[in-house]
């Protein structure tokens, strides 16, 4: 998140960016529909980001984004679209990854989002159905791992902490 900015600001520029990539031009009533407000607070948000020089505001002609705030919906725009696909990688349904990206994108530190970004990448760019993850959905569904020497670790006990794996693996090794 920006240092001078609240979550709330930063929901604005975000969608004032994606309004403007998918259309061309920001009004009013695009950005309150968007984020589901009343006009008038997007009006009185609108006049903050101006002042701040994140937007200009020209009545009647729209909404458009300075330098400034297009680096920044650009920023938050590529938070929000890393977090979604990691979780949607993780089996997270779509609209709930794009609920939960939209809460996250603003909490994690930057080298946190930079290191789902480079899991998503390595991901994306390697061979089509890994099999680690096809183990990882087979776990998901069934909370149990597929490969033998695992399946004894988790047999052992329904429920393990995170703990009780990294020991149950060390000792199995």
């Amino acid at each position: 998140m920006s240092a001078n900015l609240s979550r709330k600001a930063e929901d604005y520029i975000e969608a004032i960016f994606n309004i403007s990539q998918e259309k061309g031009y920001v009004r009013i009533k695009d950005i309150a529909a968007e984020l589901g407000v009343r006009p008038p607070s997007a009006v009185e948000m609108v006049k903050k980001l101006n002042d701040q020089g994140y937007v200009t505001h020209k009545k009647y002609e729209g909404v458009f984004l300075t330098a400034a705030g297009e680096e920044l919906g650009r920023g938050v725009k590529d938070r929000h679209d890393t977090i979604k696909a990691f979780l949607i990688f993780i089996g997270v349904p779509e609209n709930i990854a794009d609920t939960d990206a939209c809460t996250m994108e603003h909490e994690l530190a930057a080298k946190t989002v930079g290191q789902i970004k480079n899991l998503v990448k390595f991901i994306e760019f390697g061979p089509a159905n890994p099999k680690w993850l096809d183990h990882f959905r087979i776990f998901c569904d069934t909370g149990k791992h597929s490969c033998d020497k695992m399946r004894v670790v988790y047999s052992a006990k329904d429920e393990l902490s995170i703990n009780e794996v990294h020991e149950a693996r060390a000792s199995a090794n």
